[in-house]
């Protein structure tokens, strides 16, 4: 299994594309596009019914990581913001980026109008050898997600005890 892609609400897609190409280095694939409401299309029908009928259209634009994973981003015409992380929801909690540029990654998320969610971790301060370093960081729009210094393997495996 490979992962593909993940979709991401935001409330403004010039923002939220200025913030994933410039805060976090992601590749435009597919500029904003508008996609309507109709049945004529594959597109049309499934998004029907995924979304309902009446869900009055949306802005979509394509990115992608450097390693090729997928980032969509929606802007639905009709939708309500939301600022605070709802744990009571069951699903998607956040997404998780890996930088060889770590500090620099969190200054442009703070330039790009993102925030930091909590002060840098080390997963394992007493040893030096493993130098992981992890934070939650959010978007423009409250999407939750987190920053590596070192792969997810590095991180959790032993084999690199």
């Amino acid at each position: 299994m490979k992962m593909s892609h993940v979709g991401i609400m935001v409330a403004d897609m010039d923002k939220a594309v200025e913030f994933y190409t410039k805060a976090l280095g992601l590749e435009i694939v597919m500029s904003k596009a508008a996609v309507i409401e109709e049945r004529e299309t594959a597109i049309g029908a499934m998004c029907i019914a995924v979304f309902g009928q009446g869900f009055k259209g949306f802005n979509i634009a394509h990115l992608v990581t450097t390693d090729g994973i997928g980032f969509e981003l929606f802007e639905m015409k009709d939708r309500e913001e939301r600022h605070n992380v709802d744990f009571s929801k069951i699903g998607l909690f956040h997404f998780c980026l890996e930088t060889d540029d770590f500090e620099g990654v969190i200054e442009k998320v703070n330039q790009y109008g993102g925030k930091v969610r909590m002060d840098t971790m080390r997963y394992h301060p007493e040893d030096d050898n493993k130098p992981y370093k992890m934070v939650y960081l959010e978007d423009p729009f409250g999407s939750l997600f987190e920053l590596y210094s070192h792969s997810y393997k590095e991180t959790y495996s032993s084999e690199y005890e």
